[in-house]
């Protein structure tokens, strides 16, 4: 790793994945880092020199660090505790310091979000959210993350009013790579877009068959020779389109923004295009990045 000498350190440190960025005091990124050292393989002991081992190049004398994501899980470093919705969503008053042995190391935590009912809780994505209205001052709508798990979020008048998770990237991992559907999606080639916007339009219109729906993907591929494109494709926008039918309150009619990565935030969409929905996109990593950084001391410098 080439040194160099950050006025901060941006981390994104999630369940599998571990990404920091070298921040210049203007707001650009002078370098860039990743790992598999996610909160998932760690122990609590784990977790500094897991980060001195990516990051140690550009400690130098000692530069401040701000982190969001699952480090600040229970599981994780040090927890630091939800903030009740409705609220901003992040608050640099609500960061946890973390006790570090590596003199050199000043780690900041961003807290997640929790709403009492109907239950919920979200960690990492609302750095985002707020990177997001960085880049849209003024924002009033929904947003949309999708993931491995992913989020409706209502804006209004610069707060998380109310949000809801959906488990449909999870569910996808799962029944294409752990279920009886796998035997028909092995060695998928492309994408058959065809397939993925029949499989939407079904799943919104008779969301309450889903489990039929799913089956069937097994049987076609059996009897009919459904090819294993057409089958990933379908599996996708059965889900996609029943989360679309649970979460319509949230964006049926509604001004709209996806936060995520390119392909994923695509299928969102399309799905959406389906309905009549046009949804903004932004980068998830260039909203993580804008929310960190109102968090980061710089910023609060330069106030």
């Amino acid at each position: 790793m080439n040194e160099v000498a950050p006025a901060w350190i941006a981390v994104d440190w999630g369940t599998s994945n571990l990404r920091a960025w070298a921040m210049g005091a203007d707001g650009r990124v002078l370098a860039e880092a990743a790992s598999d050292d996610g909160m998932g393989k760690l122990t609590r002991e784990g977790f500094e020199p897991a980060l001195v081992r990516l990051i140690g190049g550009w400690l130098g004398n000692g530069a401040p660090v701000v982190a969001c994501g699952m480090v600040g899980s229970r599981q994780g470093w040090c927890e630091a505790p939800y903030r009740a919705v409705p609220c901003s969503p992040v608050d640099r008053a609500g960061l946890v310091q973390v006790p570090t042995n590596d003199p050199r190391l000043r780690v900041s935590i961003a807290p997640g979000l929790k709403q009492a009912s109907p239950a919920d809780v979200m960690r990492g994505e609302e750095t985002q959210i707020a990177g997001a209205l960085q880049k849209m001052p003024g924002y009033d709508g929904v947003l949309c993350l999708p993931g491995t798990h992913s989020k409706w979020v209502h804006i209004s008048a610069g707060e998380v009013v109310s949000f809801q998770t959906f488990m449909t990237g999870e569910m996808f991992a799962l029944l294409s790579e752990a279920s009886v559907l796998r035997h028909g999606m092995q060695g998928a080639t492309g994408w058959d877009e065809a397939a993925f916007d029949a499989a939407v339009s079904d799943a919104l219109s008779k969301p309450e068959k889903l489990g039929a729906r799913l089956f069937s993907l097994r049987a076609e591929g059996l009897i009919a020779g459904l090819s294993a494109a057409a089958a990933r494709a379908r599996l996708s926008g059965l889900l996609i389109g029943t989360e679309l039918a649970a979460a319509r309150p949230y964006w049926l009619g509604q001004r709209v923004t996806l936060i995520g990565a390119e392909k994923l935030s695509a299928a969102y969409a399309r799905a959406l295009a389906l309905q009549g929905i046009e949804a903004k996109r932004l980068s998830a990593t260039d909203c993580t990045l804008a929310g960190l950084a109102s968090l980061s001391p710089q910023t609060e410098t330069t106030r």
